[in-house]
């Protein structure tokens, strides 16, 4: 299925599924048929029902998506987030492209702030053994995610706005101490993320012991959408296209196989000695010069960035103008 959390007429959230009708709001039909309601509350209410609320939800799809009365058109409603305050937000570093590149590229624009002319230098040969040992990642702003076709709000000193292009997971079950080899029965499904960077504010940041900080953190900083597909929609995730385009133009045209950690790895490593929720974000990480900072290439206020992943759809986004006052939506 493709689920979906969207704003009905009249203003209200709903969670729905894809069907060829439109989208049907799940907690209508479950209603109509005297069915406890309670799981389609919203996106996080059905990932804690656990999976026979999801065995719910496709029945309801198979026996009443054909009446007009409880489905919507897509465009008569909003798409948000599928989960618009995910339980946490944890991104990963996983592909190697971006791995390789992604520092000649960052140490390119510094050397432009500088007002220099940044020397010609090869992508890393290698991948320094940290990225290997275990799955490396920061932990993002949940409250700063927007969904498809939602602006994004350029934080305000920001001259290099860029886009990274990743997909990702919701956990959908409780666990911890898992090993990769149960992991996937942990995951409730993909959607696609752009993990938007403020790449001046990353440069200054650079050399810190934190990590990124507000380089990343800024409203409307994590778009993510537009749906989720469930796990059992999608039997092999590292084998999937993934392009970028702004304006209608490619800028990057990769695949999800270059991923040095799976999300099973990552999925052992965060769970040692902690709980793992549903409602938590992974993700992938950056695809190999899914970047524009990899190609010299930023986002200038009125562009349309799209990013596309094989089986799960695309993410669409407006860049606007500083807005110090508007909060994300």
């Amino acid at each position: 299925m493709k689920l979906v959390t969207f704003s009905d007429p009249a203003g209200h959230l709903r969670i729905g599924a894809i069907n060829p009708q439109g989208v049907l709001d799940l907690a209508e039909a479950a209603r109509r048929g005297g069915l406890d309601t309670a799981p389609f509350a919203d996106m996080l209410s059905l990932m804690n029902s656990g999976p026979r609320a999801l065995d719910t939800a496709r029945k309801l799809v198979e026996t009443v998506a054909s009446d007009e009365s409880i489905n919507h058109g897509l465009t008569s409603i909003r798409l948000r987030s599928p989960v618009p305050v995910p339980n946490s937000i944890r991104d990963f570093v996983a592909f190697r492209g971006h791995i390789l590149g992604a520092p000649v590229a960052l140490r390119a624009l510094a050397a432009k702030m500088e007002g220099k002319t940044p020397e010609p230098a090869p992508a890393l040969q290698e991948i320094p053994p940290v990225f290997l040992r275990q799955p490396n990642y920061y932990k993002g702003n949940r409250f700063t995610v927007i969904g498809t076709e939602a602006s994004v709000q350029r934080p305000m000193g920001c001259e290099y706005l860029d886009y990274e292009l990743e997909f990702g997971i919701f956990i959908g079950a409780k666990g911890q101490n898992i090993s990769s080899r149960n992991a996937r029965e942990h995951i409730f499904g993909y959607t696609i993320f752009n993990d938007l960077s403020a790449r001046d504010t990353q440069v200054r940041e650079a050399g810190g012991m934190t990590g990124p900080c507000k380089s990343k953190d800024f409203n409307t900083g994590n778009a993510i959408g537009p749906w989720i597909v469930t796990a059992d929609e999608i039997d092999n995730p590292y084998d999937l296209k993934m392009v970028s385009r702004v304006n209608g133009e490619t800028w990057c045209s990769g695949t999800s196989s270059g991923m040095v950690h799976s999300f099973e790895d990552m999925i052992e490593y965060v769970s040692r000695d902690e709980w793992l929720h549903p409602g938590e974000f992974f993700g992938s990480g950056t695809v190999g010069g899914g970047t524009g900072m990899e190609v010299d290439r930023y986002l200038n206020d009125g562009d349309v960035i799209e990013l596309e992943v094989e089986k799960i759809g695309t993410l669409r986004n407006r860049i606007e103008g500083v807005s110090s006052t508007r909060g994300a939506q």
